[in-house]
C-alpha cells in the first residue's frame, strides 16, 4: 500500500496484540525521531490512555469487563485529540489507572507537534481512527511470547496475580484478539515480524517514516 500524507502533522499508528512490542517500537522510533528532529517535534499518545471512564461501576465488576473489545475505548475521543494535534493544537490527555480500572484523576497536556506516534490493540479496527493516520505499522507476535510477556508485566508492573491474568486471557483477551486485532491487520501499511527468529527491523521502520516526512 502507498504511503499517504494528509496533513501538516503526520500521524503514525502503532497497531498489534497486547505484548506485542508496540510500546518499545513507538519508544524507539520516538527516540530516533527526537535526536534527529528536536523532542519539540514529536507528541506520543497511547489508546490504553482512552479506556472509557468506569467511575459509575462498582470496583469488583470492573475487572469483568471486556478491555480488548473496541466498546472498552474511548475511541471518538482519540480520534478528535488526533485533529486537534494535527491541526497544530494541544489536547489533554486522560490518564488510566489500571489497578481501579477507571480513568485517573487529571489529564496530561500534549502540545501539537510535526510527528504524532500513537500505538494500541484496536487503533486499526476503527474506521474513524484508520483516516487519522498517514502510515500504520501492526506488529506481528505469536501469541504465546505475548502471552509470557502479559503475565511478566501485568504481575510486576499492574499487581495482578498469576490466576487472574491467566483467567482475563482466556476469557477475553485471546477471543477478542482472533476477533477484533488480528483481522485489522489488513488495514496496515507495514506488518513487521517480531519474535526470536524475526526481531523487529527498526532501520527499514525508520527509513520508511523518514521517507514519509520527506514529502
Amino acid at each position: 500500500m502507498p504511503v499517504k500524507k494528509t496533513g501538516p502533522a503526520t500521524v503514525i499508528a502503532i497497531a498489534g496484540a497486547s505484548a506485542s512490542g508496540k510500546s518499545w517500537l513507538a519508544a524507539n522510533i520516538g527516540q530516533q525521531l527526537e535526536r534527529e528532529t528536536g523532542s519539540n517535534q514529536l507528541a506520543v499518545l497511547a489508546e490504553d490512555s482512552y479506556y472509557c471512564d468506569q467511575t459509575h461501576i462498582p470496583v469488583d465488576l470492573r475487572a469483568q469487563t471486556n478491555y480488548d473489545h473496541p466498546s472498552a475505548f474511548d475511541h471518538e475521543l482519540l480520534a478528535h485529540h488526533l485533529l486537534e494535534l494535527r491541526a497544530g493544537r494541544s489536547i489533554e490527555m486522560p490518564q488510566y489507572d489500571f489497578c481501579l480500572h477507571t480513568r485517573a484523576p487529571g489529564t496530561v497536556s500534549v502540545a501539537a507537534a510535526k510527528v504524532v506516534l500513537v500505538e494500541g490493540i484496536l487503533l486499526l479496527s476503527s474506521a474513524a481512527l484508520r483516516q487519522s493516520f498517514d502510515f500504520s505499522i501492526f506488529v506481528d507476535t505469536p501469541p504465546d511470547i505475548c502471552l509470557l510477556r502479559r503475565i511478566r508485566r501485568d504481575i510486576i508492573e499492574r499487581g495482578r496475580t498469576l490466576a487472574s491474568v491467566i483467567e482475563q486471557y482466556e476469557r477475553t483477551v485471546r477471543p477478542s484478539y482472533f476477533a477484533f486485532v488480528d483481522p485489522s491487520r489488513e488495514y496496515a501499511d507495514m506488518v513487521v515480524a517480531n519474535d526470536e527468529q524475526n526481531p523487529i527491523d527498526l532501520d527499514a521502520i525508520t527509513k520508511k517514516i523518514h521517507g514519509l516526512l520527506a514529502q
